[in-house]
């Protein structure tokens, strides 16, 4: 055995019972003499002088402090024989967990004396532990007190003494070590050994006059050695505030030798930081704080603090300069949430002056910090309310850009409401409930008077009802909703179980063709009869019917002719719907979780707000997708075709985009209309930049994917946060397709796309807060590549922004991203693309 390492369980882990075997019993047997049976004549009725080797019993007991942790527990009785021998198990009712560190095992042998009357034999009391506080495993030969019942309480009078000074109990105890691997073996010699070992330990016995009791407990791998549970720290005082991982601190991980224990004091207040805190932060100071102003150098710092990120963790040394000018700073929208951060919660004046004097007076916030209010950082729920007020100044259309968050939200707000004591959950008494409401009746109220916004939030709350940890909360929220409705807008909820309806028949359809083992084309012919059904009311629908897809989008029915089933492993269907005024068709899928898809799709459509909102149009395609359960959803379907189709058919992009839209006429153009060639080089620019930011991986030639008019776009987002199946996949995805479309590394069309790169990077790197608090918003949310890590999600994308340089340093090193050619990627898409025609 190696000595630097020792392995045991404690027995706070062993959730078995207290089990003991007992043996056999040897020695002679006491009788009465003639006299003595004269004397007590009720003596002859005892077994011992029936019978040379009469039916005995033994009686076990568990005791502890002077108290039984069980009721006593007896063998059956010993067969008439040449000996005494039992050879029985007896389980007592007491788990090993809960045995206190001085248990006792007291044994007693009984003889029957006479009837429904016993008389002890011997007996004798056994620690359970030994002096190194381990269980005792293995054969145990105890020597019995004559005449006496054993004495469980402490000190006992009937105590085990094994006689150190025999040569039996010396070898009996070297045999012990032999088995636990001590002492070397040998398999022939140690049969011998064991022999003798028991016939010099028989021949004391004989010569003495003891009586031996042989027990055997359970011979255990390793040993057991006594541990009591250890002790749930106490919680830490209320905050607002839940430090979050931080990128600059370096962290040192402590591996513990053998077991952790938990500091009960962890948890208890420093009184030397209080009384500094107290001093610092005393309320006899708010008459100077209020006039208090920054000088040059402590105004530099605060801008500093004010320009961290919103996974950066406060020093305490920064929080104390924050609260020290927080009159100062409440005419500056963006310190909001660095002051929210900076207060000490536990402190009731400190919170209830931030709550009631300082928000109110601060200047109103961006919406960016209105949601980093509602993330799972803050838990008062003052600070969430000011925070809902703030949304409520939202549009209806900022709100919807926002809602995949804002349900997600939902989460925190209710362990936050959980976690409140009585003087916060006042504020959402009934008689302030109109002022004041909560994140769901928000949410609810806007959805109720909006057709899209409550077709998208309806959607959002069904596929969280079936989420394990917060199904119950989504279900209360949904009842709620459609209450609301059935009061303020009964035609929307007839909207809602139609479109459930529509959704459900296509989705069961999908799951049926992909099971079967039909051919492509005949579920094709299935798929389009099954349309063209009257019974399943499809081809022609009673009313326009809002798409759940895109609630924009008014159907009057499907086309059933130019409905089809896609070549993929899942056989996605594909169903054209008959809008008002064009037609509109949709993917449905069965058999994918569609929401990481949805998540990236939803911030690629805010990224472009943003870029838009700067008026720079850089044609990105965000088109819609919306899961509908976990395991299916619907996807918008753009004509297009992949990149290596294209290439394929075609020899190159430009040749796609001349067979579409030919110039004769433009040279400069290279023979493809200005406007779509431009174009291109916008959305190439565009998903360049966003896909970078966000870690769009596995890109290969079929998901990227170009429309007749030049839109370029990307498709298939399984892999995001930096995650790609293969080995070192570039950071910005150029393929040499794309820049040969443009003309060339040396052309002005080259040169026109990295100068959109560079000014869409900047344009989004402003807005790196908002983004960071969408995706901090959707760490509890399944999806698949934030569910990794989750505690890890906020900080990749916040490296891709470069947020600890200059915007002029990051720019650069941007491009030298953009400048980066892998080759190996470049021989995975080589290969990916002679798979693919194999496959074919």
């Amino acid at each position: 055995m190696n000595g630097d390492v020792y392995s045991f369980v404690a027995t706070c882990d062993v959730p078995r019972n207290v089990s003991v075997c007992i043996v056999s019993l040897e020695g002679m047997l006491e009788r009465d003499t003639p006299a003595q049976l004269v004397a007590e004549p009720s003596h002859v009725f005892r077994g011992i002088h029936q019978a040379r080797y009469p039916p005995l019993c033994v009686r076990c007991e568990l005791y502890a402090d002077n108290r039984p942790l069980s009721l006593p527990v007896h063998t059956q009785y010993s067969a008439q024989s040449d000996a005494h021998t039992w050879n029985e198990w007896i389980t007592l009712p007491c788990q090993v967990a809960e045995l206190p560190l001085h248990t006792q095992l007291a044994l007693t042998v009984l003889d029957v004396a006479g009837p429904s009357s016993e008389t002890p034999i011997g007996g004798t009391t056994l620690p359970l532990f030994n002096r190194c506080g381990a269980l005792h495993r293995g054969k145990q030969r105890l020597r019995l007190w004559r005449g006496k019942h054993a004495d469980p309480y402490r000190p006992s009078s009937t105590p085990n003494i094994p006689n150190e000074t025999s040569q039996g109990t010396r070898l009996e105890t070297l045999r012990k070590r032999q088995q636990r691997g001590l002492l070397p073996s040998n398999e022939w010699l140690d049969t011998l050994a064991h022999r003798a070992v028991d016939r010099i330990y028989t021949e004391e016995i004989q010569r003495s006059e003891d009586l031996v009791l042989t027990i055997e407990m359970p011979a255990w791998d390793v040993p057991i050695v006594y541990g009591e549970p250890e002790p749930m720290p106490e919680p830490l005082p209320q905050a607002t505030t839940r430090p979050a991982p931080d990128a600059n601190v370096e962290r040192t991980w402590i591996q513990p030798s053998l077991f952790t224990i938990n500091d009960l004091d962890a948890s208890s207040e420093n009184l030397v930081e209080a009384k500094h805190r107290r001093l610092v932060r005393s309320q006899r100071l708010d008459a100077l704080d209020r006039e208090r102003k920054p000088t040059a150098a402590v105004r530099d710092e605060l801008h500093t603090l004010l320009l961290y990120p919103p996974t950066r963790v406060l020093t305490t040394a920064e929080m104390d300069l924050i609260w020290s000018f927080r009159f100062y700073l409440t005419r500056h929208s963006s310190a909001l949430t660095k002051f929210v951060k900076s207060v000490v919660w536990s402190d009731a004046q400190e919170a209830k002056q931030a709550t009631d004097l300082l928000l109110p007076m601060w200047a109103e916030p961006q919406l960016s910090d209105a949601l980093e209010l509602l993330g799972p950082t803050f838990q008062h729920l003052k600070v969430r309310a000011y925070a809902v007020k703030q949304l409520r100044q939202a549009r209806d259309d900022q709100l919807q850009l926002y809602l995949l968050q804002l349900v997600q939200a939902l989460k925190f707000d209710e362990e936050a409401f959980q976690a409140a004591d009585d003087e916060q959950r006042a504020l959402y008494s009934s008689s302030t409930h109109q002022e004041t409401p909560r994140l769901v009746d928000l949410l609810c109220s806007r959805s109720a008077h909006n057709a899209a916004l409550g077709t998208m939030f309806f959607w959002y709350v069904m596929v969280e009802r079936n989420d394990k940890r917060h199904g119950e909360l989504f279900g209360r929220v949904h009842d709620q909703f459609l209450a609301l409705l059935a009061r303020e807008n009964a035609p929307l909820v007839e909207m809602l179980e139609r479109q459930r309806l529509f959704v459900d028949m296509l989705t069961s359809k999908a799951a049926e063709l992909r099971g079967s083992r039909d051919v492509r084309p005949t579920k094709i012919d299935k798929l389009r009869t099954w349309l063209a059904d009257r019974k399943t009311g499809l081809r022609a629908f009673s009313a326009p019917l809002a798409l759940p897809l895109d609630p924009d989008v008014h159907v009057t029915g499907v086309v059933a002719e130019n409905s089809t089933v896609f070549k993929s492993n899942l056989f996605p269907l594909r169903i054209e719907c008959r809008g008002e005024r064009d037609s509109y068709t949709v993917i449905v899928k069965n058999g994918d979780d569609l929401r990481q898809d949805q998540l990236v799709l939803q911030l690629f459509a805010l990224m472009d707000q943003l870029l838009r909102d700067e008026n720079l149009d850089l044609k990105i395609t965000p088109y819609h997708v919306l899961a509908t359960s976990s395991n299916d959803g619907l996807v918008q379907y753009i004509p297009s075709m992949s990149v290596a189709a294209a290439v394929a058919e075609y020899g190159d992009l430009l040749g796609y985009m001349r067979s579409q839209y030919p110039d004769a006429d433009s040279v400069a153009t290279f023979y493809v209309q200005a406007a779509v060639l431009d174009t291109f080089v916008r959305s190439c620019a565009g998903y360049c930049v966003i896909t970078y930011l966000l870690g769009v991986g596995d890109r290969h030639m079929d998901n990227l994917l170009i429309a007749a008019d030049g839109h370029f776009f990307h498709v298939d987002f399984g892999y995001i946060l930096g995650r790609d199946p293969k080995p070192f996949p570039p950071p910005v995805k150029v393929c040499k397709e794309m820049v040969d479309a443009m003309g060339g590394t040396s052309s002005m069309y080259y040169m026109r796309f990295k100068k959109l790169c560079h000014t869409a990077f900047a344009c989004l790197r402003k807005n790196a807060n908002l983004i960071l608090n969408l995706i901090a918003l959707m760490v509890e949310a399944d999806i698949p590549d934030i569910r990794a890590e989750p505690d890890k999600a906020v900080l990749k994308i916040q490296d891709k922004f470069m947020l600890n340089v200059s915007e002029e340093i990051a720019v650069q090193q941007f491009e030298a991203l953009l400048n980066e050619t892998s080759y190996i990627s470049t021989m995975f898409d080589r290969l990916h693309n002679m798979a693919q025609y194999f496959r074919q």
